[in-house]
């Protein structure tokens, strides 16, 4: 499997502030490259579980008795963590968004790059994919996805024109669907806009902020005080729910103050964000959107 490498590895797994006898967690394996850099800073009883809901990751576990795979969606962190006898970890990496490896398979339907059934599914044993939204969902609940997920400005026109097509044909393949908004696509502008009809897309077919924030808010619940939350955001959707966490531990409003005024919040920001370097985003443009932060379990 051809994965890419691991956006700001280095830093990323820097920020877990890793103790060699400590029980790690990488909820987003992929291609396992953080996961190596992980094993190779952990001593003889360390741990380190990862886990992947695309069985197509399963073919890069890694044959290290330190480590353990599971084949699940980052949501359900606590109860698979449980399910094998672990109540709370030293710290959790997370690089959201899709993996270099998803991209660059045509037939997956995520990069606008390639003729495709429309799919983008990272779960494949589900049936609810892109097809479904794009034909299936009302024209209020597709302009509300092209809104909020993908931020576009003619979400409406985009979402009544797809309306209109799909009663004389169904809208099958990523060909199909750029033609029927081809008016929204000004050459000089195309590739964009594309870009964002498909994030807004995938993020509903995969439910990826819900996941987010389940996850998060049990990152407080497993790491142990004192441990360690290092996350890659790669759109400013999901930098601002890992923002708004680690800040508030909430995703909206302000957290609850005690006898003395001061907000009880579970997490405290370590640095600054960090972006990747000019010579990463050289090396790998796709490392050129992302975001990393940092935060200790207080």
């Amino acid at each position: 499997m051809e994965y890419h490498n691991p956006v700001l590895l280095k830093e990323t797994v820097e920020g877990l502030n890793i103790k060699p006898d400590g029980v790690y967690v990488d909820v987003t394996f992929g291609g396992g490259g953080h996961s190596r850099e992980i094993l190779k800073r952990l001593g003889p009883t360390g741990k380190l579980i990862a886990f992947d809901q695309d069985k197509d990751a399963l073919q890069n576990a890694i044959d290290d008795t330190r480590f353990l795979l599971i084949n699940q969606n980052f949501r359900f962190l606590k109860r698979f963590l449980r399910f094998h006898g672990f109540r709370t970890v030293d710290g959790i990496l997370g690089d959201f968004g899709v993996s270099s490896h998803q991209f660059d398979v045509a037939e997956r339907g995520f990069s606008t790059r390639f003729e495709a059934d429309l799919d983008m599914r990272m779960n494949r044993d589900t049936n609810f994919s892109a097809y479904t939204v794009v034909n299936k969902y009302e024209e209020a609940q597709l302009r509300n996805v092209l809104s909020n997920y993908g931020e576009l400005r003619s979400a409406a026109g985009m979402a009544r024109v797809i309306v209109e097509a799909r009663q004389t044909e169904k809208i099958k393949t990523s060909e199909q669907l750029k033609k029927v908004l081809s008016r929204f696509l000004p050459a000089h502008k195309e590739n964009k806009i594309l870009a964002q009809i498909y994030q807004a897309i995938r993020i509903e077919v995969n439910q990826e902020l819900e996941a987010l924030k389940e996850f998060l808010l049990q990152t407080n619940e497993v790491l142990k005080p004192g441990g360690r939350l290092s996350l890659i955001s790669y759109h400013s959707l999901e930098d601002r729910l890992v923002k708004r966490y680690i800040r508030n531990g909430l995703f909206e409003g302000e957290p609850e103050k005690d006898a003395f005024g001061h907000f009880e919040v579970p997490f405290k920001a370590v640095g600054k964000f960090i972006i990747p370097s000019k010579e990463e985003i050289k090396q790998n443009n796709r490392a050129r959107s992302a975001k990393l932060r940092i935060a200790e379990k207080i």
